[in-house]
């Protein structure tokens, strides 16, 4: 392909972009094919000569389109989004068209020096402290998983004066690592990732509000220091995967402080929030936090990936994880960061620049407009559940998320579960909206977030519609 033919291409594909996000919400949420649906119309070997790009395209309309979620579709209300918005496609086009790999400062030195900048913009947002505060350096991760296995890698290093990296597990006491019931899955890949091993894991018991319980927290802390367990680290949440539980920082953070715990923060999707004035009362107790995570693809409007991870002591990070062969020296070493250091990966992507295409093409008071016009969608959701006879919320609503229950009839609770998880089936079936099937203290629920970025009222509005319309169907007697 030549350059005048890639330009033919790439306004035709521009074209294509933009009228695919102004119509989508005309296209099924999730798709209606079957497994292996797509790959039996996929030729089996390579092709030996070259083919057209209009042939390529039009097998991805044809064949591919048909078989992806859209998931910027504004009636996606599973799981937490992976979002998009205009800027940040066209940064992700420059990204792809720089094609440049960011290790380090020697190899792209603008991709180092925004990525620094544009985290400190987005640690400013959120309200959190700075490096002359004692504070946080950020650096971006593909995604939180990455960030907690990082945390536990430290964590475990921290608790072992770094003998782990040097001799091995087999010379340390064993560690223990803690977070509460309502955690992500990640914490546990993250734990045996480590080599600490799935016993190594506490899953703690929860309040009424789905926060980690303090008091059991100390007491598995105290039991396992009994045992001559080292305590090595507490993974809390900031909005829970789940419900969007919220745990205490104030109380966990001062027992850690107490025993030299590590503490890292999981606020990969509420983290958003922080942009709130309002909301800044989920970091109460931050100032124990050793590190933290919030994800702009999640809810600030930038292309998946882009994880935002926050320490507060990089040195242990890049103590931790830096590998210093020749090839990798350069002249300026020791003087600038060198990013393949706070990370898993060597290799790393241009991230930075579409967040900050993000940030500027918004300005803060416009990301924050359309986080609260995303709540206010979710508390009005809310009362109307609360206010139907059939429905009913099996947990209190958090921010932008809410769990709820099909109730109507005078049936028993396995029944109530069945009923439930078989909406959840037909709704998302039917294409016209996709939410999340899931399990609240033991009963089946359906989950709903409002966070995708071209969601507006009516799209609730005509969700709840139809949810109340399915279960009427379904459920005549």
């Amino acid at each position: 392909m030549d350059f005048d033919e890639f330009r033919r291409h790439g306004h035709a594909f521009v074209d294509w972009m933009a009228d695919y996000l102004e119509t989508v919400e005309d296209r099924p949420v999730r798709p209606q094919v079957e497994p292996g649906e797509i790959a039996r119309q996929l030729p089996s070997s390579p092709p030996d000569s070259p083919e057209a790009m209009a042939d390529i395209f039009a097998d991805f309309e044809n064949i591919l389109l048909p078989g992806m979620v859209n998931w910027q579709h504004p009636s996606f209300f599973a799981f937490f989004t992976a979002n998009s918005s205009p800027p940040s496609v066209l940064a992700e086009m420059l990204t792809a068209t720089l094609g440049a790999q960011c290790m380090m400062w020697e190899t792209s030195p603008a991709a180092t020096e925004l990525e620094t900048r544009v985290l400190d913009w987005l640690r400013q947002m959120c309200g959190l402290p700075g490096p002359d505060e004692g504070g946080f350096h950020g650096v971006i991760q593909d995604t939180a998983s990455s960030a907690i296995l990082c945390a536990i890698l430290t964590a475990r290093e921290r608790a072992t004066d770094w003998a782990a990296n040097v001799k091995g597990l087999k010379s340390t006491p064993p560690l223990a690592v803690y977070t509460s019931i309502e955690t992500h899955s990640s914490t546990e890949k993250s734990v045996k990732i480590a080599g600490l091993g799935a016993d190594a894991l506490r899953k703690i018991a929860t309040t009424d509000d789905f926060g980690m319980d303090p008091k059991a927290l100390r007491a598995a802390v105290e039991a396992d220091i009994a045992a001559g367990i080292i305590p090595a680290c507490v993974i809390a949440s900031i909005g829970a995967t789940g419900v969007g539980a919220v745990d205490p920082l104030e109380p966990i953070g001062q027992l850690c402080r107490e025993h030299g715990i590590f503490l890292h923060i999981d606020s990969a999707w509420a983290g958003s929030a922080f942009i709130l004035p309002e909301k800044h009362w989920m970091l109460e107790g931050i100032d124990y936090a050793d590190s933290l995570v919030l994800n702009p693809h999640k809810w600030l409007f930038t292309n998946f990936d882009c994880s935002a991870h926050y320490v507060r002591d990089p040195d242990a990070l890049i103590r931790t994880l830096t590998i210093l062969p020749d090839y990798l020296k350069h002249a300026n070493q020791g003087d600038v960061i060198d990013y393949r250091d706070w990370g898993i990966a060597l290799g790393r992507r241009f991230r930075a620049l579409k967040l900050w295409f993000v940030i500027r093409s918004y300005g803060v008071s416009g990301l924050q407009s359309m986080l609260r016009a995303h709540i206010a969608h979710t508390v009005w959701l809310a009362q109307e559940i609360e206010d139907d006879k059939g429905f009913t919320l099996a947990a209190p609503r958090r921010l932008s998320l809410i769990a709820f229950r099909y109730v109507a009839g005078n049936v028993e609770p396995e029944e109530e579960d069945r009923r439930t998880d078989l909406l959840a089936k037909t709704l998302n079936d039917s294409g016209r909206l996709y939410v999340t099937p899931t399990t609240v203290k033991g009963r089946r629920a359906i989950r709903f977030n409002i966070g995708q970025t071209y969601t507006e009222r009516h799209h609730v509005e005509a969700a709840w519609k139809d949810i109340k319309e399915t279960a009427a169907a379904l459920f005549a007697d």
